[in-house]
């Protein structure tokens, strides 16, 4: 470091004249390292510029530059980082930190002490040096430490300093008194010799006078020495005293220790007795309520409610340790435990006999229900057993076996009663579905009120089970008859069972509609208040899951049969996830009868009509749609998710039917074909489908149902077309897609615009083929005439020499035109028409249109002639027996005539 530090002053600071006072080797922190040097310098003239220098090596090494300076008057600040260890990092504070990295601790301490001596000598602004030790902020520094520093040049440092104003004027003081203090400096030095030592003879002669002043001073001492052993003897005597009194002080504070012991022992005493007496005490009003309390009337209800929460108070108290060995502790929760049982007990059978009661008064209101579509409302039931919640929650909390019971006895109950009643209700809904016809006659005008009459009466629709059963003899006499209103034509595409379409009409699809939509309105509020009531009653929403009735082993038979589904306890404890499990679980078998009913009432409406299928989409869409916006996860949702599977499946079903009654469909060879009975039907589905699913939320369905019907419309309306032998196939073709276009113009369903386009290309492609195919036969002669004109200009030959052709000279010309004057022309066009008429279906009149169309073709057809007259027998004179007009008064006048 040392010859560096020569080679830098000699290099760089002695050209500027300047003295490198300080060094240090560093590197910037948390940076690749790159070394550098750090130096203190001075300027060697006034005013002195102390600066901080950074010199780092040149990229080829051989010498040194300066990199950048700083003056240390902008300085604030120096951090150390750590006084207490060794440490190479420092930083600088200028205008910005500038963060350090010393190549030893050793050489950052000298830096740094450099740094605070030039900053204490030359800069009225202190510096600040933060985490420095003290050891290096002295203003004397050892002069082997200063030479470590800065070489023999940090002497100057250490013996220089400035005079102070004072000596500055003593010293012009004394040589003004000496005239040639300044010429003759050594005299001056001498004189001033001589005079020091006159004053250092004065200084020992008034040391010596002083001799008797310190013997006094000797013998004062002497004295005070006397004083201070008398002082100290007193306050050995003092202290024996003290020593007594502090071991009456130790007894007084010992005894008064053992009294706050005491004290403290009898509080804390105090206060676990009142904590016991406060916990664990019942009151006798409590303990009446529980063993004696009236659970039937409200005030009583609430007495018992608030002693259960009491009791479950005193029993959960929280005792601190060592409070269960005490005889009292022990003696109360016998009692608690006794009160409790016999409470639960008191509370079990009282809530059976509610179960059994509300039971008998439900039942007997169930006749009253059976004449109507209506089920019968269980608020009253649920209201009463509400007032219990609270106190189920308790036999829960407390009572698990009893809670369990009460809740399996209550789902037993429950699904028995809701059996009968659902069951009835369906039965009802059945008679009316399937009962048109016999409403009509009077034979279910009156419904019997008694349970075993209705099932007498509905025995031929289904079995024990709730299942459409019943033979095809049972379901023809239910049949809808004697309809005199006029009744669908699409017979074949509604004979989805015993029931043909021909026996039904808007007003029974209508009815069924309605029946369909109040069974479902009847179902919905009815399990949502069941759930709604479970929920609240058994507290199944605030608490963990707890084992559902339904969880219950259930015995199996014993003959061999079906097991019980429902799984054993284990199983079910680590199945069951959340309560809304338990609840589903519990609704499933309250309610087990429901979607078994609602899937037989699905077949009766489908056997009925199988158009009812687009009712009970619907209907069962929206109502699916309306549960799972209340809760996804219900029963009810559930339930007519799993139904609506079943109606979208015999949705499905009757379009398969139709397009394979479409495809199966036969003509009869000696009539005329006309609109085919399935274009008509497929005209009737869509109508009444747009009035079901209008607004609907499977909209979708029906979309997709369309496409694959039209499509198979168009396979076999072309298929007919091509099997008719009494009809034309254009006319077949014509009249059933102008039917199809109209209908879908009419209806605008958006899903077969494509198909509309479609079905008017085809009827405008086969109209116009229709057209020129019997136009040649009125003038056919005169046709195959110009034909052959036609075809000879075809093979090359001029136009104006076509009449030069033997077999199309002008007398042949002229010959043709002869054989249809104006009369034979009218004939001609009269039998067309006639024929036109007999090809031609009433339904659609097109016949009309068909005529116009002719007549535009047969004046181009004229027009057409004339043309090639002109052209390939020009000058020839030639022309038609009659004219444009004559042909609009024939065309006119055989359509009046007709």
């Amino acid at each position: 470091m040392t010859a560096i530090k020569h080679a830098l002053q000699r290099d760089i600071f002695t050209p500027n004249d300047e003295r490198l006072l300080g060094i240090v080797n560093v590197c910037k922190a948390g940076k690749k390292k790159k070394n550098c040097f750090l130096c203190a310098t001075v300027t060697m003239e006034r005013p002195v510029q102390v600066k901080v220098v950074k010199v780092k090596k040149s990229d080829k090494g051989d010498f040194y530059k300066r990199q950048q300076t700083w003056e240390l008057r902008d300085l604030t600040e120096v951090d150390a980082k750590d006084a207490s260890k060794e440490n190479p990092e420092f930083d600088l504070h200028f205008e910005k930190v500038y963060r350090w990295v010393a190549s030893s601790a050793a050489e950052k301490n000298s830096f740094i002490s450099c740094i605070w001596k030039l900053n204490q000598r030359y800069l009225r602004k202190k510096v600040e040096f933060v985490n420095v030790s003290s050891q290096l902020l002295e203003e004397s520094v050892p002069s082997g430490e200063s030479q470590s520093v800065a070489g023999g040049d940090e002497d100057a440092l250490d013996d220089y300093q400035e005079l102070s104003t004072r000596e500055e004027q003593d010293i012009e003081g004394m040589m003004e008194m000496c005239e040639y203090a300044v010429s003759n400096a050594e005299g001056f030095a001498e004189q001033l010799s001589r005079e020091l030592q006159v004053l250092d003879g004065a200084n020992i002669q008034s040391i010596m006078a002083s001799e008797k002043q310190v013997n006094i001073l000797m013998q004062l001492l002497d004295e005070a020495l006397g004083e201070v052993d008398t002082i100290e003897g007193k306050l050995s005597s003092y202290e024996e005293m003290l020593q007594s009194v502090k071991e009456q002080m130790d007894q007084i504070s010992q005894s008064n220790r053992h009294i706050q012991i005491s004290n403290s022992n009898n509080v804390k005493l105090l206060d676990e007795i009142q904590f016991l007496v406060n916990y664990m005490d019942l009151s006798k009003g409590h303990v009446r309520a529980l063993q004696e309390g009236d659970l039937t009337s409200p005030k009583g209800i609430e007495a018992c409610i608030n002693a259960s929460e009491a009791l479950s108070q005193c029993m959960n108290v929280a005792l601190r340790p060592g409070h269960e060995k005490l005889m009292a502790v022990t003696q109360q929760q016998l009692l608690f435990a006794e009160l409790r049982d016999t409470f639960a007990r008191r509370l079990t059978n009282h809530l059976n006999n509610v179960f059994v009661h509300q039971g008998h008064d439900q039942s007997s209101t169930l006749s009253q229900h059976t004449a109507e579509l209506s089920l019968p409302k269980h608020s009253p039931l649920h209201r009463d057993l509400l007032r219990y919640s609270k106190l189920m929650e308790w036999l829960k909390n407390t009572h698990r076996e009893k809670y369990e019971g009460l809740s399996r006895t209550y789902v037993d109950y429950m699904s028995r009663l809701y059996e009968r009643e659902i069951k009835d209700f369906f039965e009802v809904a059945k008679i009316k579905m399937a009962g048109t016809a016999k409403e009509a006659k009077g034979k279910f005008a009156t419904l019997p009120r008694k349970e075993s009459a209705l099932k007498q009466e509905t025995e031929s629709l289904h079995g024990s089970s709730g299942k459409l059963t019943g033979s095809t003899s049972s379901l023809n006499k239910l049949t809808v008859q004697g309809s005199n209103s006029r009744r669908s034509q699409s017979s074949s595409l509604l004979d989805m069972g015993n029931m043909s379409a021909s026996d039904l009409d808007v007003a029974d699809r209508t009815k069924f509609d309605k029946i369909f939509e109040q069974v479902l309105s009847e179902l919905e509020p009815l399990c949502l208040a069941e759930q709604d009531f479970i929920s609240k009653f058994f507290k199944l929403q605030q608490h963990p899951a707890v084992l559902p009735p339904l969880a219950q082993p259930e015995p199996e038979e014993s003959d061999g049969g079906t097991p019980s589904r429902i799984p054993r306890q284990a199983e079910h404890r680590q199945s069951l996830s959340s309560e809304k499990d338990v609840v589903r679980l519990m609704m499933n078998k309250i309610f087990q009868s429901i979607e078994t009913e609602l899937n037989s009432l699905i077949a009766l409406g489908d056997k009925v009509d199988s158009f009812n299928s687009l009712y009970m989409l619907v209907k069962m869409s929206h109502h699916v749609w309306t549960a799972e916006n209340v809760d996804p996860a219900s029963y009810l949702s559930t339930t007519l998710g799993n139904v609506l599977v079943t109606v979208k499946r015999n949705f499905d079903k009757c379009i398969s039917a139709q397009i394979r009654q479409m495809e199966e469909v036969k003509i009869s060879k000696k009539s005329k074909v006309g609109i085919l009975l399935f274009v008509t039907g497929f005209e009737e589905f869509a109508e009444l489908a747009e009035t079901i699913f209008r607004n609907a939320e499977r909209r979708g369905d029906l979309d997709k149902a369309y496409v694959k019907l039209i499509r198979a419309v168009f396979v076999n309306v072309e298929k007919v077309a091509n099997e008719s032998q009494k009809t034309p196939r254009d006319v077949v073709m014509m009249e059933n897609f102008h039917h199809i276009f109209s209908t879908l113009s009419r209806l605008k369903i958006s899903c077969l615009d494509a198909e509309r386009r479609e079905a008017k290309h085809k009827y405008t492609d086969h109209l116009q083929s229709y057209v020129i195919n019997s136009l040649g036969q009125p003038l056919e002669k005169l046709n195959h005439f110009f034909e052959g004109v036609e075809a000879r200009v075809a093979q090359g030959v001029r136009e104006e020499e076509v009449s030069y052709q033997l077999a199309f000279n002008k007398q042949e010309l002229r010959k043709v035109i002869k054989e249809y004057p104006g009369k034979e022309v009218k004939k001609g066009l009269d039998n067309l028409y006639k024929k036109v008429d007999k090809h031609l279906c009433e339904e659609e009149s097109l016949l009309q249109v068909v005529w116009h169309s002719m007549q535009d073709e047969f004046i181009r057809q004229y027009k057409h002639f004339e043309d090639l007259i002109g052209r390939c027998y020009p000058g020839s004179g030639i022309t038609m027996e009659f004219t444009i007009q004559d042909m609009l008064e024939y065309f006119s006048s055989i359509a009046q005539s007709h």
